[in-house]
């Protein structure tokens, strides 16, 4: 067995402006970046605790930390996999895996999967949730972008959905209601998302709360998000949901987030691959399974005021990763 160091911290990226969502705002993203040298070769993971699924900063951090003997014992990303559960700590160690793995073996990561990524990769970008017209205003300036998601999930969403659709009559538009609408109004907000042309609704329902979907005529596609974690439950969405959203901190990194999009396929539900406000080094790994989505919300960086060194390339809503060095190669 190879014997593995490990080095973790907490780093903090300034936002350019306000993020806000349907639970609150922020204006910092605050990751833990994972180091796993062997050998004098280094690889590295990017993780973000997520308080919704009861994740902190300084806890991920520490479970990270624990692992450093049974890593300098010989501990390797099959190994990993059994003994963590998926979630941010196993993400950003796995992804430091993989790419250790491509870096000593002089190759690029796509390689070891056996994925042959786009050369350029559409991506959504995020317009926070604010009023109508704020939201209108917004989406106008970025109206150039291929795919527009909407942050909703507080009353006055159907305003919000016209108002944008005005602003931005050809953009196609995604909303994600962050589990923010109420029962008794799903069906009148999916006919409005539905006559504002919109793609898909993410997480209309909360988790835990999301039977009624089974129910109801899909007007809109629907995507499960907080519903929706790891390989375990894919099969309970069937019927409630017609799309995943795949997001490494949920699934715990690559290796898993690669079983579930294959599992996902032969259940037909469609992908989205997300991202939490972060840097291109989770980007990076996440664009990995672009090849299997319908949609792609990888846009972490152009949410902060400045990115990694060497990161993604990001033109009008469109990812070049080949330009990046950062990770995976």
């Amino acid at each position: 067995m190879t014997s593995t160091r490990l080095h973790a911290e907490i780093e903090s990226f300034p936002i350019a402006g306000r993020f806000t969502i349907s639970r609150g705002s922020k204006t910092e993203a605050r990751v833990i970046r994972v180091e796993l040298e062997q050998d004098g070769v280094i690889g590295q993971g990017e993780c973000v605790p997520y308080a919704r699924y009861g994740e902190t900063l300084d806890a991920t951090l520490e479970t990270i930390l624990s692992l450093a003997p049974q890593l300098a014992a010989g501990l390797d990303r099959t190994g990993l996999q059994t003994v963590l559960p998926p979630g941010a700590a196993r993400n950003a160690i796995d992804c430091a895996f993989w790419d250790l793995e491509a870096k000593r073996a002089s190759t690029d990561v796509a390689r070891l999967a056996h994925i042959q990524p786009p050369a350029r990769i559409e991506t959504a970008y995020t317009i926070s949730l604010d009023t109508a017209e704020a939201m209108a205003e917004a989406a106008a300036r970025h109206g150039h972008m291929p795919l527009l998601k909407l942050k909703l999930g507080a009353p006055g969403d159907a305003e919000r959905i016209a108002a944008i659709r005005v602003a931005v009559p050809n953009t196609r538009l995604v909303v994600d209601a962050n589990e923010g609408w109420q029962p008794s109004e799903l069906q009148t907000l999916l006919r409005a998302a539905r006559d504002a042309g919109i793609e898909l609704v993410e997480q209309p329902l909360p988790a835990g709360n999301d039977a009624l979907l089974a129910e109801i005529e899909h007007t809109v596609p629907i995507c499960a998000d907080e519903s929706a974690h790891a390989l375990a439950g894919l099969e309970k969405l069937v019927g409630r949901y017609d799309a995943i959203n795949v997001k490494l901190d949920k699934t715990g990194g690559v290796t898993e987030a690669l079983a579930v999009a294959q599992r996902a396929k032969e259940l037909n539900l469609s992908i989205m691959v997300g991202c939490m406000v972060s840097t291109s080094l989770s980007m990076a790994p996440a664009s990995l399974l672009a090849p299997f989505a319908r949609w792609v919300d990888l846009d972490g960086p152009l949410l902060l005021a400045a990115d990694r060194p060497n990161g993604l390339a990001y033109t009008d809503g469109i990812i070049d990763a080949s330009v990046s060095t950062l990770w995976g190669r």
